[in-house]
């Protein structure tokens, strides 16, 4: 976790953003493979982890915004849980951590949001991913699953991506920790790929890798001599002669953030004429956008300058024809080019993006 007031600030911040009613904030559940006791590896919610940093399952927050108050609802492990885990802190000392002094039991909250409803106080919450959570907010507030979305605080919304858009120099400090991480997973995949060799000795070695460091993947890696299709998580090619794979991969730092490069690679373990040639377009585009950024320059106009790079280069080598400003406009590069320049990094991947809307 950072420090303490840390987490004291961030729920200040939104307090004021806000500005009344309350703040319903939900954890995630532990999400069984294929019977209870068998979970996946358990992720916090992203949102939650930046306001509390409690990475642990089965916790909800109330923020009280006209009340200046924060409670955490939570049950504390029985002895029958201690017995499969050991002995484990406190509810309430976990929540010390944050700056949360008020805490309750889970049967609890349903109660004081039912206070809230009949005080006609505004209960703000975001839109939901995990299907258990869409529930839980119906059970909660009493609003039909397929209402919960349009019933999302837009306020909420705001203020979250707000505060999560800008990094604080201990964020940055972690996304590089996973970037470490990432080095070390193209570096090995650089040195292992070879004629001969299937796609899933390689992804199998970089997530020994990213675990041997006590961290986790990021998203499921896409290591592929088939980078034509964007999001594949097939491994089982043979990798030969002349072949050239994608990897598509990250890892998390110890507080989740997340790392995400893109590399291309040639098996042969060098280009041939033709691929150098294409390699040398992207790069160029690369470095000349990250000359161009800068404070006050919108990152639109950065990915257009690299649009307009990739079609010349593209047009110099016989696979693009015509006007390149017209072709660009016409969004003609985009043949090339599917994926954008770019996206924002944090304690999500892709981070505000899609999870909570478009909002303009």
């Amino acid at each position: 976790m950072f420090a303490e007031k840390i987490y004291v600030e961030r729920q200040k911040r939104l307090k004021d953003q806000i500005g009344s009613g309350i703040i319903l904030l939900l954890g995630n559940e532990e999400s069984p493979m294929n019977y209870p006791d068998n979970p996946y590896p358990f992720r916090q919610d992203s949102t939650f982890l930046y306001f509390f940093g409690l990475d642990y399952p089965g916790l909800a927050s109330v923020i009280d915004v006209d009340e200046d108050k924060e409670c955490v609802f939570g049950d504390d492990l029985t002895v029958d849980d201690i017995i499969w885990m050991g002995p484990q802190p406190s509810l309430k000392d976990k929540c010390q951590k944050a700056g949360i002094s008020d805490t309750s039991t889970r049967d609890r909250l349903q109660a004081l949001l039912k206070k809230a409803a009949e005080q006609n106080r505004k209960v703000h919450y975001l839109p939901q991913y995990r299907a258990e959570n869409t529930l839980k907010i119906e059970s909660l507030l009493g609003t039909h699953p397929t209402a919960i979305k349009d019933g999302a605080s837009e306020v909420l919304i705001r203020a979250v991506v707000a505060q999560r858009s800008i990094k604080t120099e201990g964020e940055i400090a972690e996304i590089e920790s996973a970037l470490d991480i990432s080095h070390e997973m193209q570096t090995l995949a650089m040195k292992m790929s070879k004629p001969g060799m299937y796609e899933r000795e390689i992804v199998g070695a970089m997530e020994g890798l990213v675990l041997s460091r006590g961290s986790r993947l990021s998203f499921p890696t896409i290591f592929t001599v088939h980078g034509e299709t964007l999001h594949n998580h097939y491994y089982g090619n043979e990798m030969k002669e002349g072949d050239i794979a994608v990897n598509d991969s990250g890892a998390e730092s110890s507080l989740h953030y997340a790392s995400d490069i893109t590399r291309t690679i040639p098996i042969s373990g060098k280009f041939s004429q033709r691929q150098k040639q294409i390699y040398t377009i992207v790069l160029n585009a690369q470095e000349k956008a990250i000359e161009a950024v800068r404070p006050g320059v919108e990152f639109r106009n950065i990915h257009q300058l690299a649009y307009r790079i990739l079609g010349a280069g593209l047009k110099d080598l016989g696979l693009m024809k015509g006007n390149i400003d017209e072709a660009v406009d016409a969004g003609a590069v985009t043949l090339f080019f599917q994926c954008g320049l770019g996206h924002m990094m944090g304690l999500d991947t892709h981070d505000m993006e899609e999870r909570y809307g478009r909002l303009r």
